[in-house]
């Protein structure tokens, strides 16, 4: 059988060679992000600076139970965005703990050294409470003075040595630590040196009991995990990012895959009838086509899971490049998730073969000549009857998304766009044959007899041209809606940001600021109002997932004068410790409203219940979430302000002379400044979402090939029944009029109803924005190319000999 098919597969190499072109191509991109999501889980933190520690007590995520719609519980864990601490007095309880040698306090705190930003720790090492230890990168002396800044504030320390660390940093005593640190009482880890003759894994348990639950005791290679570092959140990054995209990915490869294979199937309906008339069974005719499928199969797993993991490393080299993760990040090799790849790639193919080879080996041998004759004009039963249940709950999923607000519609939407695609696949054919029918009279007008050829044929032809019309519609679906959805994020942002912002200016230093510039900023004569800005994360849970949510932290004092959060609900005048003010869609999406009592994580872990103050629409620019400074006081890894914004017509240059760096900025830099960090991360969704439009392109260009040169025969037959070649060449066009007309238009219909129903759940806006020529772009391509592989391979078949054409299979 295996011979067969490959002498089947070498007699017909354009199928061929188009299911190999889109199982390569869905291989590579499936390769690619296979790669980077086992790099993100395989990931194994180095101990870094607690190498030299048996244990490690630290809290750098937490976990929360949540129960699902079942009812079942359910936990899901979530890297706290602060960086969680632990009580500094838990050192001396395990320090009483037998078997433990010592206990120190470990904790970090930012400082600016000589234009760089480093971490400070504590050191038992140093003895002076002015002085400090360098890491030798740093490139300071022993015995020279150095000018920090440390929680925005300018100091002066000796150096009093230097040492190689895993990372740059300076080392305080621990008492000017204890007194630098932005959390008081609280540390990031505790280490631990067990005695010796003492196993280190006899002390997990009773350590544990003192930390709690929501501390955890890392030991031996896991204590690189307690660690707060690039890496970790490369990690993630990598995961989420592979693993959401790689998962809408696989979908539309299977989709792609079965279309393409499907119409490959059906365009051998009278080679296979052939084999069933010289007494071939069903199940050989479909072991035949699935051998076929299975070889196409490994063969694109050959040549695409190579090129997916050359793809891997040139996203990886991007990534490096553009900040995402560090150039230190190691890369796996991405064999598991090749392996995968290829398990997928082969099944895929040859599930796609047996599906499309059902019908053509089910008929009797009698009637295989007959029905390979004429191509049936529509699909059966069981795919009406699906494609109208699918159709109805794509329905009832744009109603859904339409109306609700929050994450429930972001998650809603793309969902409903593959609906609808999937509803158009499996209704083609009826959707092929009314609008022959509507047509009918627009193209005989057009194109006179050849508008009349042109509609028979689709007609005729409307199950044949199915595939056709679901690439276009994919293509158009994917193309008009996914792609506009980072354009319209960031136009929301920056104009919210900008409409938002009403400060005259802000004050801002590279270190930061400390808390109390904006209260000598608020005493400068002509000062109407000052407030210090800061941004953080809160942990909270939506539809029983952990997630963060980003947060402004502001002085509330006159806040109002400064930015127009455009409150809907409550007033901005009642924020303060204790309370928050929400945007309209975290407030949607929590079930929030004036007065509710919303229970967070700060960005910490630490729980807390904060009452709802306001309300407001300006979410993208501002955050989630607006808390008062007093709230989050004590759990933040920094206790400066970012930057002050001031309102009034004040001398500010005085005071930013004191602090090093400092300078005064219009309020608009800070817009521009939102911008560009915008435009920087949204790099890694738009070229996963060009990926997928990339792809549905290439298949919808990949199918009209196909179907193109499928009418060899077809065209010869009208050739020699006295239909001239131009006659057959504006059959041919109208033919693709009425085609890409329709698939224009059902594919506009469901972009627009899925980008509105993004845009409106992300920003309120009821009309999506679309650049300029984004539209033109996108209907332009499609039309573009269902013109170039349509027209170019007919008119190559109307130049060639009929006598040639007519006795080809395809």
């Amino acid at each position: 059988m295996r011979r067969l098919a490959l002498q089947m597969l070498r007699n017909r190499p354009g199928s061929a060679i188009a299911t190999l072109l889109a199982l390569t191509a869905g291989a590579v991109i499936l390769t690619a992000m296979g790669a980077l999501v086992e790099s993100g889980l395989r990931y194994a933190p180095p101990p870094g600076r607690y190498a030299g520690a048996d244990l490690v007590v630290a809290r750098p995520d937490v976990t929360i139970t949540s129960r699902d719609f079942d009812g079942e519980e359910q936990r899901s864990t979530i890297a706290l965005p602060e960086g969680g601490t632990v009580p500094v007095e838990l050192a001396s309880k395990i320090r009483e703990l037998p078997g433990v040698a010592s206990a120190a306090v470990d904790d970090t705190v930012p400082v600016l050294v000589g234009g760089s930003m480093v971490e400070g720790h504590g050191s038992p090492d140093v003895r002076a409470d002015d002085a400090l230890v360098a890491d030798a990168r740093l490139g300071l002396a022993p015995g020279s003075t150095v000018d920090v800044v440390v929680g925005g504030e300018p100091r002066r320390f000796r150096v009093d040595g230097v040492v190689s660390g895993a990372a740059p940093a300076v080392y305080f005593t621990e008492a000017r630590m204890a007194a630098l640190s932005p959390h008081p009482g609280r540390a990031y880890a505790i280490t631990v040196k067990v005695a010796p003759g003492t196993s280190a894994g006899s002390l997990i348990d009773p350590i544990a009991k003192l930390a709690g639950p929501d501390a955890s005791v890392y030991a031996g290679s896991d204590v690189g995990r307690a660690l707060r570092s690039d890496h970790r959140a490369a990690a993630e990054l990598l995961v989420l990012a592979g693993g959401s995209f790689g998962g809408y990915v696989v979908i539309l490869v299977v989709f792609v895959v079965a279309g393409t294979v499907g119409l490959s199937v059906r365009h051998r309906r009278r080679e296979l009838a052939l084999l069933r008339a010289i007494a071939a069974t069903p199940g050989q005719a479909r072991r035949l086509i699935m051998a076929e499928a299975g070889l196409a199969g490994l063969l694109a797993v050959a040549l695409g899971v190579p090129l997916g993991l050359l793809a891997a490393r040139w996203v990886r080299g991007e990534l490096v490049g553009r900040g995402f993760i560090p150039a230190s990040f190691p890369m796996v090799p991405g064999a598991i998730g090749a392996a995968a790849v290829a398990l997928l790639t082969v099944a895929s193919a040859v599930l796609a073969a047996l599906i499309a080879a059902r019908r053509i080996t089910r008929v009797r041998p009698a009637e295989a000549l007959g029905e390979a004759a004429v191509e049936p004009a529509r699909g059966g039963r069981v795919r009406l009857i699906s494609g109208l249940v699918v159709l109805a709950g794509a329905a009832t999923s744009s109603s859904f998304t339409v109306a609700a607000t929050g994450q429930a519609a972001l998650a809603g939407a793309i969902g409903m766009l593959y609906l609808f695609v999937t509803a158009v696949a499996l209704l083609a054919p009826w959707i092929n044959g009314y609008a022959a029918r509507v047509l009918a009279r627009p193209l005989r007008a057009i194109w006179g007899t050849s508008g009349y050829l042109a509609a028979a044929n689709l007609r005729a032809n409307a199950r044949g041209a199915a595939a056709v019309l679901t690439a276009l519609v994919l293509s158009v679906g994917f193309g008009g809606s996914v792609w506009f959805v980072q354009n319209n994020l960031e136009r929301g942002t920056v104009d919210q940001s900008r409409a938002g912002l009403v400060a005259d200016r802000a004050l801002i230093a590279p270190a930061g600021l400390p808390p109390t510039v904006a209260d000598e900023v608020r005493r400068l004569p002509g000062v109407r109002a000052a407030t210090g800005l800061s941004h953080t994360a809160v942990v909270v849970t939506a539809m029983g997932e952990p997630e963060a949510a980003p947060a402004q932290v502001v002085d509330p004092a006159g806040l109002a004068e400064l930015m127009d959060l455009r409150v809907t609900e409550g007033s901005l005048d009642k924020l303060a410790a204790g309370t928050v003010a929400v945007s309209s869609l975290r407030a949607a999406t929590q079930g929030w409203h004036v007065g509710s009592r919303a229970d967070v994580r700060l960005g910490d872990g630490t729980p807390l219940t904060l009452t709802v103050a306001a309300i407001y629409d300006r979410g993208l620019g501002f955050g989630d979430l607006t808390l008062a400074r007093a709230t989050v006081a004590g759990h933040t890894a920094a206790t400066t302000d970012e930057a002050v914004l001031v309102k009034g017509d004040a001398d500010l240059t005085a005071l930013a002379a004191r602090y090093p760096g400092a300078r005064v900025a219009a309020a608009g830099e800070l817009t521009a400044k939102v911008g560009h960090d915008l435009a920087v991360s949204a790099w890694l969704n738009r070229l996963l979402i060009g990926v997928m439009v990339g792809y549905a392109a290439l298949a919808a260009a990949n199918v009209m090939v196909m179907a193109a040169l499928s009418r060899r025969r077809e065209l010869a037959l009208l050739r020699l029944a006295g239909v001239t070649r131009g006659q057959a060449a504006r059959m041919v066009r109208a033919e693709q009029a009425g085609l890409l007309g329709t698939a224009l238009l059902l594919g506009v219909a469901i972009a627009a109803v899925t980008l509105t129903a993004v845009v409106r759940a992300l920003t309120g806006s009821a009309v999506p924005y679309v650049p300029p020529l984004g539209w033109v772009l996108v209907l332009g391509g499609a039309t573009a190319l269902a013109l170039v592989t349509t027209i170019l391979p007919i008119g190559r078949l109307l130049r060639a000999p009929l006598m040639e054409n007519i006795g080809q299979r395809e």
